[in-house]
């Protein structure tokens, strides 16, 4: 399929303009420019790690680059000499997931989070004159008021006093050096410190429309560069949340469990805000330089892109049963067909003399060659990369019967594809199709097609009907309203003979039947309120039945890598017992779980917040076996987003449209950490190998796989993406 020229054009274009605009920053746009991206290829591997590299940060001006490691070592390394200048042994007693320069301090002192739930701070002016391999040095400041694994690290730009750690516990603490330079081991006798900025201990939401009463095990955190005020954290449920840290109140100790605070937004694509699943949840969270967008990385999921502000006129939210109505045929308001596209009126209604013409030509061509491809069957991956140039890299550009076209081939091509989510994908453009045309046959059509994909047969037939009703000689429409009516005729007569197979065996429990899901979920809440209650309130759960489950799966240190030769096959045995009273007294310490009964009365007078849905979608690599898998934005600009995968390779999309721009090997078996220079078109990558690797635009010829012919062949990057959409339907949805 004929490719197209991206957004940023050439650059030899780019420094011409320098001439014409004089306030076009030309520097940050080259530095991360699509035909470098295309051109990166492994300039040098860093060898100095005995184990996984889990983190990696630059300094401010990028002369240095610090890595954390299972090995319990930091490395700090030279980027202009390309090699080790120290090795600190740590003393932490788990694998470091996260390490960071402190802001303002000449580079001097260094912070670590580790498994051991503990935060190390260090003074690298202690180790002038000493070798290579400094070993272990003291630190400066120890911090152990976690009682779980430190998973993030935050620094604010311009402060070198205060440094946030985000942990699995489900707290977010604040340490000031100045206050203190260490804190009493959780749980012991003294006093402990008063550093936690956010108790989400009873923060995490199963969906939307559930109250928070779970633990958040936080996994991921960041402060905007360009707003300090804004903190955004991530962790083991569906939803990234927003805090202004000027409306949180002061800081408090952990000793008894507090109501989660306010969020000034939540962030969670429309599709993903009801799956009630507890092992779904946010990997990374990350701001864009310039602080108007987010980047949400999950597990066994996409990476998807959020707006931030509300002025931007861009922010799309949606609040509890949004995504249901979606699915629910109701007529709807069609937009003004005689409109013509923004960006072809002035302010002053005068028609815009530019290359508009030319940019409309070029969609309809793309859309052409799109349905084109819908038909023969093929490329319906570079289909529907046309369809995404069209509708979000040109959409302000084109008519609404150009848009609507676009929107339905897209739907029909997302549904020919079948990867992950991609029926939910379609449904959004069937929508958005209906708003242009209420009569729209496809858009009914495909609506059903989509909603048959996902199971839900009765509100396809309503699409399916409407559809028929729209073109009555349709026969595509008439077998589709056929095929939905004999699944819906089985199902019910199979429901009919399962109720008249006899008599239950036992008295049936009142309640709804749970799922492996759900029992586990409570265990879990359970297991996190263990520490901060006695013993006999720990023991009150609400239900009374054994369950013994045989299970598979894959163990590696901490974080679960999967590898296929090292499994374990075992028994799980949980004993959870129906308490008769049907209301829970919060215990001294606070603690917050809720049975069943009182949990219908809680749903029913929880008013869910609105949530800020998906701009983007970026879609090709695999985050499974791992749960600190970065994704990041590239450049001053961050005009393009990156992403590891559990194949061992490193992702490039453009940021406005999705489309994939580079594919790369950066690890025998997983990446998970992609960090861009602040200046350069210079990229580090770290995974589960002992190395980092450095990427540099020095391939012979642009391709978007590494250095056009080394690497694997162009055509095999479908059969890789392939690949890795099975790994992710395979992930543990299927399981729990």
């Amino acid at each position: 399929m004929e490719e197209w020229p991206f957004h940023n054009g050439n650059v030899h274009n780019l420094l011409e303009s320098r001439h014409i605009d004089s306030r076009q920053n030309v520097d940050h746009s080259l530095q991360m420019h699509s035909s470098l991206i295309r051109r990166l290829s492994l300039e040098q591997e860093l060898e100095g790690h005995q184990g996984c590299v889990n983190a990696v940060a630059w300094n401010s001006n990028g002369s240095l680059l610090i890595s954390g490691s299972d090995d319990a070592r930091i490395n700090i390394w030279s980027y202009a000499g390309r090699k080790l200048l120290h090795s600190i042994d740590t003393g932490h007693s788990g694998n470091i997931f996260c390490t960071k320069f402190v802001p303002e301090t000449s580079d001097e002192l260094v912070v670590s989070g580790a498994a051991d739930a503990e935060v190390r701070l260090f003074n690298l002016s202690r180790l002038s004159g000493r070798g290579l391999n400094d070993g272990t040095i003291s630190p400066s400041a120890l911090y152990q008021c976690h009682t779980k694994r430190v998973k993030k690290l935050a620094v604010e730009v311009g402060n070198p006093n205060v440094l946030w750690s985000a942990s699995e516990d489900g707290t977010l603490r604040q340490h000031d050096f100045r206050e203190g330079t260490s804190c009493p081991p959780a749980g012991s006798s003294q006093q402990e410190c008063r550093n936690v900025l956010l108790d989400l201990r009873c923060g995490a939401k199963r969906s939307l429309a559930d109250p928070p009463r779970h633990n958040l095990a936080l996994k991921s955190c960041d402060i905007s560069s360009t707003r300090p005020h804004l903190l955004l954290v991530g962790g083991n449920d569906a939803f990234a949340r927003l805090y202004d840290r000027r409306m949180l109140l002061p800081l408090t100790s952990c000793q008894k469990r507090m109501s989660p605070p306010t969020c000034v937004n939540y962030f969670c694509p429309m599709h993903l805000s009801d799956r009630g699943r507890s092992s779904f949840h946010l990997t990374h969270v990350t701001f864009s330089p310039n602080g108007e967008a987010v980047l949400l990385s999950y597990s066994g999921e996409h990476v998807y892109l959020m707006d931030v502000n509300h002025a931007t006129g861009c922010l799309v939210q949606y609040t509890s049963g949004d995504a249901s109505k979606l699915m629910t045929f109701t007529p709807v308001q069609s937009r003004l067909e005689h409109q013509p596209p923004v960006s072809c009126v002035f302010q002053n209604g005068l028609a815009r003399r530019s290359n508009i013409a030319g940019r409309i030509e070029k969609c309809r061509m793309l859309v052409e060659i799109s349905k084109r491809s819908l038909e023969e069957g093929t490329n319906i991956f570079h289909a529907i990369e046309a369809c995404n140039e069209v509708l979000d890299g040109h959409g302000s550009d084109i008519w609404p019967t150009l848009r609507h076209e676009c929107f339905c081939t897209r739907a029909a091509l997302l549904l020919k594809r079948k990867w992950k989510n991609d029926p939910h994908m379609a449904i959004r453009d069937c929508h958005n199709a209906r708003r242009i045309d209420r009569s729209s046959f496809r858009a009914h059509y495909y609506m059903a097609e989509a909603l048959e994909q996902l199971g839900k047969h009765k509100e396809a037939l309503d699409f399916a009907v409407a559809a028929q009703c729209l073109s009555p000689s349709d026969t595509m429409a008439a077998k589709k309203v056929e095929k939905i009516k004999k699944h819906l005729a089985a199902a019910e007569a199979e429901k009919n003979n399962k109720a008249s197979d006899g008599a239950p065996r036992s008295e049936p429990r009142t309640g709804r039947v749970l799922s492996l899901s759900d029992i586990l979920y409570r265990s879990e809440a359970n297991s996190d309120a263990s520490q901060d209650g006695p013993r006999s309130e720990r023991e009150d759960s609400d239900y009374d039945e054994e369950l013994e489950l045989d299970f598979e799966t894959s163990i590696s240190g901490d974080e679960g890598r999967d590898v296929e030769s090292n499994v374990t096959s075992g028994s799980l045995n949980l004993r959870i017992h129906r308490r008769g009273d049907s209301t829970r007294e919060t215990g001294a310490k606070g603690s917050c779980g809720s049975p069943s009964s009182s949990s219908q009365n809680d749903r029913a007078a929880y008013q869910p917040e609105a949530v800020t849905d998906m701009k983007q979608r970026y879609v090709g690599h695999c985050n499974v076996g791992t749960d600190i898998k970065q994704a990041s934005f590239l450049g001053q600009r961050g005009e393009y987003v990156a992403s590891g995968s559990d194949d061992g390779r490193w992702f490039v999309w453009e940021k406005r449209t999705g489309r994939l721009i580079k594919m790369l090997l950066g690890d025998d078996a997983v990446v998970n950490c992609v960090q861009c220079h602040p200046f350069d078109c210079f990229v580090a990558t770290s995974g589960i190998d002992s190395t980092i690797k450095l990427w540099t635009p020095t391939a012979a010829v642009p391709s978007m796989v590494a250095g056009g012919s080394a690497g694997p062949e162009t055509s095999n990057v479908l059969e890789a993406m392939e690949s890795n959409q099975r790994k992710l339907c395979r992930n543990r949805e299927a399981i729990l």
